[in-house]
């Protein structure tokens, strides 16, 4: 192994550890893929979702959405009442890195944007994320990516060196916000293609 140019590496949660999608729920919902991304586009949407990221709660969120579209209440609801249906399990071959890291000794942190009440099941379902060794999580920070604060709320919490960091996340608004920060940053785009990054920087055997 060469000799590592970084001390520690920072995890995004969903799209890099957890398959993590609404619509592995509402493909489940609807009949038509057509009328389910209409839905996800017009009502339900990512920019409406930032808010319970920022620590808004869900279920209240979702029943006040109902109420200003009553037709599609069932399915408004569903976001909250269902939200582990997004998530269709763990991206083994990423977790299989994560796990070489762990017993090579690097420190791992998470810096994910997720909401309060969700992280603690994710803790539960997924054994992996018990090898870290720091969350920051923004539902609980009341700060989300791309925003530099939560960036430097990362570095300041566990004394990081922003030059000696890797932060890899699959959103490159993400990975360019952290480069700003002064972070290195991965765009994931594939756990092959994570590897061979991860192994020139000489975190990897």
């Amino acid at each position: 192994m060469t000799a590592r140019a970084v001390d520690a590496v920072v995890f995004d949660l969903g799209g890099v550890l957890i398959d993590w999608n609404p619509r592995h729920l509402y493909r489940e919902l609807f009949d038509d893929d057509t009328e389910m991304e209409r839905f996800l586009a017009d009502i339900c949407t990512l920019e409406w979702h930032v808010a319970h990221d920022r620590g808004e709660g869900t279920e209240a969120s979702c029943v006040a959405l109902a109420e200003r579209h009553p037709d599609h209440a069932p399915l408004i609801m569903a976001w909250s009442q269902r939200s582990e249906d997004m998530v269709r399990g763990e991206l083994a071959e990423t977790v299989e890195i994560l796990a070489e890291l762990k017993r090579d000794g690097v420190p791992l942190f998470v810096l994910s944007n997720m909401e309060p009440e969700t992280f603690p099941r994710r803790v539960e379902r997924f054994d992996f994320l018990s090898w870290f060794d720091g969350y920051v999580i923004s539902g609980l920070e009341g700060v989300v990516k791309p925003e530099p604060q939560i960036f430097e709320l990362l570095l300041q919490r566990f004394a990081l060196d922003a030059t000696r960091t890797v932060f890899i996340d699959d959103s490159t608004v993400n990975v360019d916000a952290a480069i700003a920060s002064g972070l290195r940053a991965i765009h994931f785009t594939s756990p092959a293609q994570l590897r061979h990054e991860l192994e020139a920087l000489g975190l990897l055997r």
